[in-house]
């Protein structure tokens, strides 16, 4: 009975694990559509009152226009005068429109992008935080500088909060050979797939 009753709970368990990704997917595109068909509703509004078109080809459209103009300003941005205007429009915007900055840096930061100072350009490692203990982290390497590196070190399992320290040199293992997308994942899935940084970091001698 008791065999029967596992076998029961760890098919259930992994039917659950198939089912409640794709479930909470779904559940996210659903409500991202439904905010961006909100957001672009007076469009959509115009197109079918105008063109005799369904409402759902009316939010196709409109979505991709709007990748299409997010595409065009990417390529005009990569010119010199696109990039001149761009940084006027940044230095007016951050002076006055509060929060601006911020969002602005969050954005950068974890979508990334052609700025220098996003974490998806940063250098994965694995850090001392305590130079007495061998407990070791992971880490993105977001600045050097005289004193050693600045550190982030995200938490398990939104890679997106953490904490950030300033640790000399000795204290951090550079792991170059690792992408940041290949770290997020391990924490992403609460230290899954762990051994390939781990092996990474045997496979080059200690420095910490």
């Amino acid at each position: 009975m008791k065999k029967l009753q596992s076998f029961v709970a760890l098919t259930f368990l992994g039917g659950m694990t198939v089912v409640l990704p794709i479930a909470i997917l779904m559940i996210l595109f659903q409500w991202l559509f439904a905010l961006v068909t909100d957001v672009i509703q007076p469009l959509t509004d115009m197109l079918t009152s105008r063109a005799d078109v369904r409402e759902l080809m009316a939010d196709a459209i409109v979505l991709l226009l709007l990748v299409s103009v997010c595409f065009s300003i990417g390529l005009l941005i990569k010119t010199g005068v696109g990039a001149w205007l761009h940084r006027w429009l940044d230095k007016g915007l951050a002076k006055y429109a509060p929060g601006y900055q911020t969002i602005r840096d969050i954005v950068v930061q974890f979508v990334g992008g052609s700025e220098e100072s996003s974490i998806l350009n940063g250098q994965v490692a694995l850090v001392k935080l305590y130079p007495q203990s061998e407990l070791q982290v992971t880490a993105i390497v977001t600045a050097e500088h005289a004193l050693g590196f600045t550190v982030f070190v995200p938490t398990a399992p939104v890679p997106t909060s953490g904490m950030v320290y300033h640790l000399p040199k000795t204290s951090v293992q550079l792991l170059p050979e690792l992408t940041v997308e290949q770290a997020m994942k391990t924490i992403i899935a609460c230290g899954a797939g762990s051994q390939v940084l781990l092996k990474s970091a045997m496979a080059q001698p200690a420095e910490l």
